[in-house]
C-alpha cells in the first residue's frame, strides 16, 4: 500500500482529498452516501458572526462545462453554529479533519468568528479565511484583491487564534503570487486556491440573467486549466503547503494539481453530480502511486517536469 497521509504544516490528513466549502454542507447531508472517514478533510460552509440568508433564488445555473452559483454564503451565524446540535456538536463526531471556513463584511467580523472558534476549538482542525467570494456585496472578494486588506485580515485573525490558518485566494488578480506571499507573511500557514471566477449567463427566452444576483461564480471543469496554472505559480512563490481546487472530478484531475505543487486537493462542483466521486479520487490516487512505484503520495507534490 502507498502512504496516502499528507501533512499541511501541523495539519495532518489521512489523504489529500478535501470536500470544499459550500459543496458538502456540514458533513451530515452526505453521510448516507459518502463515509467521511475516507476523506482527508471536510471544509464546512462559510460561517459569519451573524446569520445570513444568502442571495434570492435562482442561485445556481448549469452552464457549459460547469455551473454558476450565487448562494451568497448563507449560514446560521457563529452563535447557532457553536450551540446547535446539528452544527459544531455534530461535526465533532466526524472521523476526519474538520475545517471551518470563516467570512465577514469587516475585518472585525473575521476576528470575532476566529475568537469564538478558538474558545470552542474541540473538533476544529483549522480555519479557512475566505477572502475571495465574488457573490456578496460587502467584504468577500474585496479583501482578496487588495494587498493591504489581505494583510490586515490575515494578520488580525492570526492574532486571534492558534489554530492552523488557511487563506483562500481569489483568482481575480493580476499577480496571485503577490497575494500568496502577503498572506503567508501575515501569518497564513496554508494557501488554498482557487475560488470561483466571476461570470454571468442570460436566458435568451426571457432576456433576463439566469441568476437573480445577475452574476455569480463559475466553477467546474471549465476553470481547471486556470486553477492548475495559478497553483503552479503560487507553489513557486511560497514555501507553505497548498490546497489546490477548481474543476477536479477525477483522480487524473487531482494529480495535475499535485504535480503542479498542491499538497492536497479540494473537490467541489463534482460532488453535486456524484458525491461518490470523492471516493473514486481517493482510490485513484492510491492506484496511481502503486502503479508507478510511488511509496508516498507526498512524493508527487510539485513533480511536473518542465519542457524547458
Amino acid at each position: 500500500m502507498a502512504d496516502m497521509q499528507v501533512k499541511l504544516g501541523t495539519l495532518c490528513l489521512r489523504n489529500p482529498v478535501v470536500a470544499v466549502s459550500g459543496t458538502f454542507g456540514y458533513g451530515r447531508e452526505y453521510e448516507d452516501l459518502v463515509p467521511v472517514n475516507r476523506l482527508g478533510a471536510v471544509v464546512v460552509k462559510g460561517v459569519s458572526p451573524f446569520p445570513a440568508d444568502g442571495n434570492p433564488p435562482p442561485r445556481t445555473a448549469e452552464v457549459t462545462s460547469g455551473m454558476l452559483n450565487a448562494i451568497g454564503l448563507q449560514n446560521p451565524g457563529i452563535d447557532k453554529f457553536i450551540a446547535d446540535a446539528e452544527y459544531l456538536p455534530a461535526l465533532r463526531n466526524l472521523d476526519t479533519a474538520v475545517v471551518v471556513n470563516i467570512w465577514g463584511r469587516t475585518v472585525d467580523d473575521y476576528v470575532q468568528v476566529a475568537e469564538r472558534l478558538e474558545a470552542e476549538r474541540e473538533g476544529v482542525a483549522a480555519l479557512e479565511i475566505n477572502i475571495s467570494c465574488p457573490n456578496i456585496k460587502e467584504g468577500g472578494i474585496g479583501f482578496g484583491t487588495d494587498l493591504r486588506l489581505t494583510a490586515e485580515v490575515v494578520g488580525r485573525v492570526r492574532q486571534a487564534t492558534g489554530l492552523p490558518l488557511i487563506t483562500k485566494l481569489s483568482p481575480n488578480v493580476s499577480r496571485i503570487a503577490d497575494f500568496a506571499r502577503c498572506a503567508v507573511d501575515s501569518g497564513s500557514d496554508i494557501i488554498s486556491l482557487i475560488n470561483t471566477l466571476p461570470a454571468m449567463a442570460i436566458d435568451v427566452a426571457t432576456r433576463r440573467p439566469r441568476l437573480a444576483n445577475v452574476s455569480g461564480g463559475l466553477s467546474g471543469p471549465a476553470i481547471k486549466p486556470v486553477a492548475v496554472k495559478l497553483v503552479y505559480d503560487v507553489a513557486r512563490a511560497v514555501e507553505v503547503p497548498i490546497i489546490g481546487m477548481g474543476g477536479i472530478a477525477t483522480a487524473e484531475d487531482a494529480l495535475e494539481f499535485i504535480l503542479a505543487g498542491a499538497s492536497a486537493v479540494g473537490v467541489g462542483t463534482a460532488i453535486f453530480n456524484d458525491p461518490r466521486c470523492l471516493l473514486r479520487i481517493v482510490d485513484g490516487l492510491e492506484e496511481y502511486c502503486l502503479r508507478h512505484g510511488v511509496a508516498a503520495v507526498g512524493a508527487l507534490v510539485g513533480g511536473v517536469e518542465n519542457s524547458a
